[in-house]
């Protein structure tokens, strides 16, 4: 499979002989590291205890070394399908809802929530102003904790981490690297031969266990710079997270905003339902790497539902994996919803 890494589109554009030899480099680093075959079909490759898609990797090299955050820079961070979508759109809602000024529009209902939070790996890989918004601190990572930019972790940054039950983020993790598989023209790996790797810690910047930890972990030691979040506690009481995110943000709703009904026109904005039945995300499509022709948005927004693995997975399936949860996390004092 042809690569389409970030610094490859980069030097498509003009890069400088200099980042040719970073590429090279990072060829030769991932030239060296253990592989096996991942999730969606060809190799998958373990660098710092996580394992990674090739198409991502490269990306996560180069902000490890060239990446400089603004100081106000506030990171969502997640492991893959465990609520990033709706945690971008309703902290974007909420840090933006100052420059609507009365207005009922916002970027959200225009573009994809992942459009208007960058991405950290992929978007801003080549550190190229033009991919974000300045005046909006709000950027999007993937990256496991313990694998984050050094410029990240010493820096006054705030991170927001959000998790789900693992059972969940597999399912959920299938069927979108399944339908991205599809529109590639390739066949899905079945999907208890997929559930045998996540339970073995091999996924896109897995172990997911390990994933949380350095998060929970980081959460405990810097309460005041990360905030720790789960996708179940979120949806049961949406409200109270709103305003506990604002805060954390540093953009507090006033009196006069709660009374005004402000907290609940952002949950209803960026709600499942309304987001996916806006037309960019309906129809439009979305360019992700790794896959050589634009998917639809509309991948982007499958279900939303908490317990939906039950329809998808065994019991003795769901019984394994809280089971290895429960092993993992034991004495972190981190107990998941499931």
């Amino acid at each position: 499979m042809e690569s389409s890494l970030p610094s490859s589109q980069i030097l498509d554009s003009g890069g400088s002989a200099e980042r040719k030899n970073e590429a090279k480099n990072y060829n030769e680093v991932m030239s060296t590291l253990p592989k096996v075959k991942g999730l969606r079909g060809y190799d998958y490759y373990l660098y710092q205890g996580f394992w990674y898609d090739p198409f991502f990797l490269e990306g996560i090299m180069s902000v490890q070394d060239r990446f400089n955050p603004q100081s106000t820079d506030i990171f969502v961070a997640s492991s893959p399908k465990t609520g990033t979508t709706w945690l971008k759109a309703l902290t974007f809602a909420i840090l933006t809802r100052s420059r609507l000024s009365g207005s009922t529009t916002s970027s959200l209902l225009t573009k994809m929530p992942h459009d208007c939070v960058p991405f950290l790996e992929f978007q801003l890989a080549d550190q190229n102003p033009s991919n974000r918004d300045l005046a909006i601190p709000l950027l999007s990572t993937h990256v496991p904790y313990s694998c984050l930019p050094k410029s990240i972790i010493s820096s006054s940054c705030k991170i927001i981490y959000i998790c789900r039950d693992a059972k969940d983020a597999f399912v959920s993790l299938w069927y979108f690297l399944a339908k991205m598989q599809r529109s590639d023209n390739v066949e899905p790996l079945p999907l208890e031969e997929a559930f045998e790797l996540f339970c073995n810690g091999i996924a896109n910047y897995g172990p997911y266990w390990d994933h949380v930890l350095g998060y929970w972990r980081a959460s405990l030691e810097f309460p005041e710079k990360i905030l720790f979040l789960t996708y179940e506690e979120m949806k049961k009481d949406t409200a109270a997270h709103v305003k506990k995110l604002a805060e954390f943000m540093g953009c507090s709703f006033t009196l006069e905003e709660e009374e005004g009904g402000g907290v609940q026109k952002i949950i209803s904005m960026c709600s499942f339902e309304e987001l996916s039945s806006l037309e960019v995300n309906k129809n439009a499509e979305h360019r992700t790497p790794g896959i050589s022709s634009p998917i639809q948005n509309s991948v982007f927004f499958r279900k939303g539902e908490i317990g939906d693995w039950a329809n998808h997975l065994t019991p003795e399936m769901g019984a394994r994996l809280d089971d290895i949860m429960e092993k993992k996390l034991k004495g972190s004092g981190l107990k998941l919803p499931r």
